[in-house]
């Protein structure tokens, strides 16, 4: 552990509480703004899109491999350089002056929230001892839930007083305070050899990845049949098949697949992945259906939003007591039925054209949202050996937002062939119904004490 005697550790605590709800905040706040900056910028539907989806897209595919680059390059300058870049690259966005500026902006902005997400965990890990690790771990998760609750208010209230521009603008200064804390406080700890960085599963993952999403995406504007569509979808495909048994086989593996086979570990991810898919679009698709059907200004529009986020504040703790009590199976299935319930209420509502309902179905999935994160993640950790954990830790992470990029590229997808919002949460709601089911099938029905072997 590094040393952080005294009040170092919780400064340390608020700086990484803050950063993480920035990039949290970041995933939401843009979310009102997309009609303003799509006018703004002259951005096709599918560009307008593309801003939220490439940030989640980078942010996925490379927060993993950032996890563990920090093991073997330690985490005090690595973060410093994530500060940067993610500094950098948000005041880049506000100025940017075309679609093609905003995107690069965005992407780089991802890169820099891949680096700084992992490691803002493992310096808050590695800052407390072990009795105060959950205090502090329950104190981050809060101030992270607090940013992203009120990302679409803020994200209102900028666009419509100010300008869609302050979304990025006000990045920066906090990315400077947190990096002063971070280079004030922290030291990284004595670091043993390290095994070598698994390159090829890194490189066959984020070109896999990027090429089913950038076919799924571009599939209906440039059609299907098209070769460049036919090939990304093509190759991507293979070479996420291709992943599979490199990683199985490889000594240190970017991700341990073989833990899959254990129906409990896969279930959960699957539930975290859905949560992402359900929350991205919720924001992103409600946002632009009051601001374009029923003409709510970008602040009504936030407001409106508020049901979705406020809730998980004040029942993520209760989600994690019930857990802990009951274990990870029941809460984790009341979540997913109860939130696929709130998913096709808000379909309807939008197929009769009914705020009222639509705002209330929001709050049924906001107080189920918790149960789609804490629980599950329980499941995760119980599955797998104590050894395994900080392996298990980064899957469900990288799974987690996978799924907002994939949800955002099917919903995208969805809306361009029907021009129709209620399609594209009938679609969410099916996903989650057959998750639903799977877990059903699949989940432990009593808590599960880990195993001490490790997978082959």
């Amino acid at each position: 552990m590094a040393d952080t005697q005294g009040n170092t550790r919780w400064w340390l605590l608020a700086a990484m509480g803050a950063i993480l709800g920035v990039i949290l905040l970041d995933e939401t706040v843009i979310s009102v703004a997309l009609p303003t900056i799509q006018k703004d910028l002259g951005l096709s539907r599918l560009q307008s899109h593309w801003t939220v989806n490439i940030y989640l897209l980078v942010l996925a595919c490379f927060a993993g491999a950032a996890g563990r680059l920090g093991d073997i390059l330690g985490a005090r300058w690595l973060l410093s350089a994530g500060l940067l870049i993610f500094g950098l690259a948000s005041a880049a966005g506000g100025f940017s002056e075309s679609g093609l500026d905003l995107l690069l902006a965005r992407a780089i902005q991802g890169l820099g929230a891949a680096l700084i997400f992992p490691l803002s965990l493992l310096i808050l890990i590695r800052s407390f001892e072990e009795h105060e690790r959950g205090l502090a771990l329950g104190l981050y998760g809060a101030i992270g839930t607090i940013f992203l609750s009120m990302g679409p208010l803020i994200g209102g209230v900028l666009t419509e007083y100010i300008s869609w521009r302050w979304i990025f603008w006000v990045n920066p200064p906090i990315v400077l305070i947190v990096a002063a804390i971070a280079l004030a406080c922290w030291r990284d700890p004595a670091q043993l050899p390290e095994p070598a960085f698994d390159w090829k599963g890194f490189l066959l993952l984020v070109v896999g990845l990027a090429s089913i999403v950038f076919g799924i995406m571009e599939g209906p504007d440039r059609g299907w049949a098209q070769p460049e569509v036919i090939i990304a979808l093509v190759s991507g495909l293979l070479l996420l098949t291709l992943f599979v048994p490199i990683e199985r086989s490889a000594p240190n593996p970017l991700i341990a697949v073989s833990l899959f086979t254990n129906p409990s570990f896969a279930s959960a991810n699957m539930i975290v992945f859905t949560a992402q898919f359900v929350k991205i679009v919720m924001f992103v698709f409600g946002a632009l259906y009051f601001q374009s059907k029923l003409g709510f200004s970008p602040l009504a529009a936030g407001a409106a939003l508020l049901p979705v986020a406020i809730p998980q504040v004040f029942i993520a703790p209760l989600a994690g007591k019930i857990a802990d009590r009951f274990g990870a199976r029941t809460p984790s299935l009341i979540g997913v039925g109860c939130g696929t319930i709130g998913v096709a209420l808000v379909a309807l509502g939008m197929r009769v054209g009914n705020s009222q309902m639509i705002m209330a179905a929001f709050l049924i999935w906001g107080c189920c949202a918790p149960f789609l994160f804490v629980p599950p993640r329980r499941a995760v950790m119980m599955s797998v050996p104590v050894a395994l954990h900080g392996q298990a830790s980064g899957i469900s992470m990288t799974f987690q937002l996978l799924g907002g990029t994939v949800g955002m590229a099917l919903a995208s997808t969805t809306f361009a062939i029907t021009s129709s919002f209620p399609m594209v949460f009938w679609l969410i709601a099916i996903f989650a119904g057959c998750v639903f089911a799977y877990s059903y099938a699949s989940l432990e029905r009593k808590p599960v004490k880990a195993s001490s072997e490790k997978p082959e």
